[in-house]
């Protein structure tokens, strides 16, 4: 990833940099047009410049861009400059000039836009490299440029508690080369170099431990979602392992394997696993498609509710649905290689859902009147021939569904009795006798 982010930001800086030495090109020609053959200098030197980044820019991401590559381009950038400096005077037509009057000139920013160049990498070597690399081209061009010449003055002579004319006489004479400054802004370039990596290097840090720490919420995440629906593993790891309870009106839909005993006795326990897995598989992905979550499996059967823990106004409207493409399914396919028949029952009424256990352990579930009679209305589907039976009270949140009344059942805890409803034979989905 940082490789990836370190070549991008080349990219981007090797593009910044050729609009620079374009803008910079074309104002030092139309700044010197009187000197023809200086502009033209100046247009070639930066040409170089621009040709050389774009070879730089044609390597990255290849198979020629080794490690050694931006090192290398870094440092061409600052020998070409520190070159330039040693050799070239500040005033052409002045032949009688000192050369070191060139150091008066602003030049040593230069290297801080080769600096900020390098920032762009991501690297911190890179920055630092280019720190050092770029304080050694600036001395060794003032060396160059000084041993050179006889008595090249620095600010030691300037003699102690001066005057202003003192100083002006040593600082303004031309062999004033100032070895003290020089060394000054080297230092200033390696400081700034240094700071710059630390920073980068703190924040590739930083981020090491970001995707890291990502890297682990998404394995617990996996991990803990193979035994806990995903929705309630993402709730209970940002809750810190607390989902606080909550009591609201939703619809449960309790599922069951018809025949189960009979098909594991003809089955085998190894192929009654595998038809389990497939089944939970396809029941599981049904409910997550209609909003819901499986909050239980129980032996055979699955408890899936809507509108706990994630709210859902059309939770009863989506159960049913979900009721719906579960009988679809298993009346259009095989579970490793087995046919199976089920049973819904559903039910929409207040609950308390959160997660509950001891020992370390815990488990989300939901409890209360409106689960029991779910789980009931799924029993009673044997006795009335049917596949799905909903309450009344689901009944009513499905104005747009086909539904007949099939009578009053009576669910223990509860005193009066229910009202319960199924889908017409005729759909297809109901003619499964249990």
């Amino acid at each position: 990833m940082f490789l990836r982010a370190e070549q991008s930001g080349l990219k981007l800086a090797i593009k910044g940099r050729t609009v620079t030495l374009v803008l910079l090109g074309a104002w030092l020609v139309i700044t010197r047009a009187d000197d023809v053959v200086r502009a033209l200098g100046y247009a070639g030197v930066m040409a170089i410049f621009v040709v050389l980044g774009l070879v730089h820019y044609s390597l990255i991401a290849t198979r020629f861009d080794q490690r050694w590559v931006k090192y290398a381009f870094v440092t061409l950038d600052i020998a070409i400059v520190s070159t330039l400096v040693a050799t070239q005077p500040l005033f052409p037509t002045a032949a009688d000039l000192p050369s070191v009057t060139i150091f008066r000139a602003p030049l040593f920013e230069f290297y801080f836009v080769i600096l900020g160049v390098a920032a762009f990498s991501f690297s911190p070597g890179l920055v630092l490299w280019t720190g050092v690399a770029g304080a050694l081209g600036w001395l060794a061009a003032f060396r160059h440029v000084a041993s050179g010449l006889v008595g090249v003055l620095n600010w030691t002579d300037i003699p102690a508690r001066p005057t202003a004319r003192e100083v002006m006489a040593v600082v303004l004479d031309p062999n004033f080369g100032g070895w003290g400054s020089r060394i000054q802004e080297a230092i200033l370039l390696m400081v700034v170099a240094a700071l710059i990596a630390l920073v980068m290097r703190r924040a590739r840090s930083t981020l090491t431990r970001q995707l890291e720490a990502e890297r682990d919420h998404a394995t617990l995440s996996h991990m803990f979602g193979r035994f806990v629906p995903p929705t309630i593993a993402k709730a209970m790891i940002a809750g810190r392992g607390v989902l606080a309870p909550v009591e609201r009106e939703a619809t449960v839909l309790f599922a069951d394997i018809a025949g189960f005993t009979e098909m594991t006795e003809r089955a085998g326990a190894v192929r009654t696993v595998e038809i389990m897995n497939a089944f939970f598989d396809e029941v599981t992905r049904i409910v997550g498609d209609h909003d819901g979550i499986v909050a239980q499996f129980i032996g055979d059967a699955v408890l899936a509710t809507f509108n706990v823990p994630v709210e859902d106004p059309r939770h009863a409207v989506n159960a049913f649905e979900a009721a719906r493409a579960m009988l679809a399914c298993v009346a259009s396919r095989e579970f490793a290689g087995e046919r199976i028949r089920v049973r819904i029952g559903i039910n929409t009424g207040p609950l308390v859902a959160g997660n509950v256990g001891g020992g370390g352990r815990q488990s989300y579930t939901v409890y209360g009147g409106t689960v029991n009679v779910a789980a009931r209305l799924e029993a009673l589907c044997k006795e009335h021939g049917t596949s799905l039976l909903v309450s009344a009270a689901t009944a009513r949140a499905l104005p747009n569904a086909k539904l007949v009344a099939v009578g009053n059942v009576t669910v223990r805890g509860i005193a009066e009795p229910v009202s319960v409803f199924s889908i017409p034979l005729s759909n297809g989905e109901g003619t499964h006798h249990a």
